[in-house]
């Protein structure tokens, strides 16, 4: 059976979440909550960085797990080719690591946001989208303070010429992410970082008008393992 680490810092609270995601879903692939000082990249099939206030959110969200040493461990993993997901929080810690480019900023309207959106995948390649067909809607939720993606110019035609995206559908971007990002990917697809949760948008906690956007990705991560990746 496939491990999945989920890492978790001090201020990571949707730890839990992800594991059972994957539990109700019956993918054959056993998640595992570690504590981020235990991690060591051998032993595992995929990580993911859940969401979260990790050091509560302290200087700039992300900023200080980005610095410790467990993620020596996960570049060396991604160096392998580990399959990395970065959810909210996690996104930030990956693009403070200097593992995905840009930045997160805080949300336009200066609030908290928590609300469902849709997004459009551009693009898909890699582990965690190898069921997504370019053009695909996922829909999921976001729930951030810090969630408006930045990138420049320059970065932005790089990425957009070579790496998957998911970009919030138009009148969907809830924290005025730049060119609408939602979320950006290696140029592989093997480490994905995004804000939306997809470990909320499966089966019956979907809500009416919106469809389980998170299904997709872990299935396709499930898929990718069974094909050996």
């Amino acid at each position: 059976m496939a491990r999945v680490a989920v890492i978790k810092f001090p201020g990571t609270n949707c730890d839990e979440d992800v594991v059972r995601a994957f539990r109700e879903l019956g993918l054959g692939i056993k998640a595992e909550v570690i504590w981020y000082k235990d991690f060591r990249s051998t032993g595992w099939d995929a990580v993911v960085i859940p969401g979260g206030f990790s050091y509560g959110d302290w200087l700039r969200a992300g900023a200080i797990a980005a610095r410790t040493r467990v993620m020596d461990e996960v570049r060396e993993g991604v160096s392998r080719g580990l399959p990395v997901l970065g959810i909210c929080n996690g996104f930030q810690i990956l693009v403070e690591a200097g593992l995905l480019p840009g930045a997160l900023l805080p949300n336009e309207s200066g609030r908290f946001i928590c609300r469902w959106v849709r997004t459009v995948v551009e693009k898909p390649r890699g582990p965690w989208l190898a069921l997504v067909e370019d053009g695909s809607r996922l829909d999921m939720p976001v729930a951030h303070a810090e969630g408006r993606y930045y990138v420049d110019e320059v970065t932005y035609r790089e990425i957009s010429s070579k790496s998957p995206l998911l970009r919030y559908e138009k009148g969907w971007n809830p924290n005025g992410s730049a060119y609408d990002l939602a979320g950006v990917g290696s140029e592989d697809g093997s480490v994905l970082g995004l804000m939306p949760h997809p470990e909320r948008a499966i089966g019956v906690l979907t809500p009416r008008g919106f469809n389980p956007g998170g299904e997709a990705i872990l299935r396709s991560i499930a898929l990718s393992l069974r094909r050996g990746w």
